[in-house]
């Protein structure tokens, strides 16, 4: 479990490509302090196992499942990924809850400043898009963020001067791809509303109505 608030901007060194999966050797620092072979560090929201340990690298394995859903797959040697440790039990909840099990992939379409703001707009793919509302959260390349707006093609956020520094988001230039997951919440609810009937339910369009929905 992870929160979307970046702890270190990280730098890979190395990538061993296998025929569909791959090795990847990162350089840390913080997301070293106390972390163990076999614990978890996101990278670029993508929850990976650590597998080996140095005083300034971790290591860890790629599946294809993980490279088909990611944006792993076009890493290079020398790119910057935003690090998170798991959160632990007793840490501050400060974004919003991540499982690090990307959805899929979004394409960035534009970068604009507004005064201290810059505001960050991505096209996802329609399957991922039904998930996403206004001023609900999405953690894009793990960070936490806040739906800004959302339209039939897209949605956009708005990102502090802070995030901008402590994140490799505004690194991302149209047309790249970031790691998107969606609150989980809504898809459990999609989950467990399409497995039964409506009339079994009771969740039907005119109840959703009648109370406000």
């Amino acid at each position: 479990m992870f929160t979307g608030i970046i702890e270190e901007i990280g730098t890979v060194r190395r990538i061993e490509h296998g025929a569909r999966s791959a090795r990847l050797t990162i350089g840390a620092q913080t997301v070293l302090e106390g972390t163990k072979i076999g614990d978890s560090i996101a990278t670029n929201g993508v929850c990976l196992t650590v597998t080996n340990l140095t005083a300034d690298s971790f290591f860890a394995d790629v599946m294809a499942e993980t490279l088909r859903r990611s944006g792993l797959s076009a890493l290079q040697s020398g790119a910057r990924v935003n690090l998170e440790r798991a959160m632990p039990a007793n840490g501050r909840f400060g974004g919003h809850i991540v499982s690090g099990h990307i959805d899929g992939t979004g394409t960035v379409s534009l970068l604009r400043r507004e005064d201290n703001a810059v505001w960050l707009a991505i096209r996802p793919p329609a399957s991922l898009l039904r998930y996403i509302v206004e001023k609900g959260s999405i953690a894009i390349d793990g960070v936490s963020l806040t739906v800004a707006a959302v339209d039939a093609d897209g949605f956009a956020v708005s990102i502090i001067p802070h995030t901008g520094a402590e994140t490799i988001l505004l690194d991302k230039k149209p047309g790249e791809t970031v790691n998107l997951e969606c609150d989980m919440i809504g898809k459990y609810i999609e989950k467990l509303l399409g497995s039964y009937p409506q009339e079994q339910s009771g969740i039907t369009m005119e109840f959703l109505a009648q109370h406000g929905f």
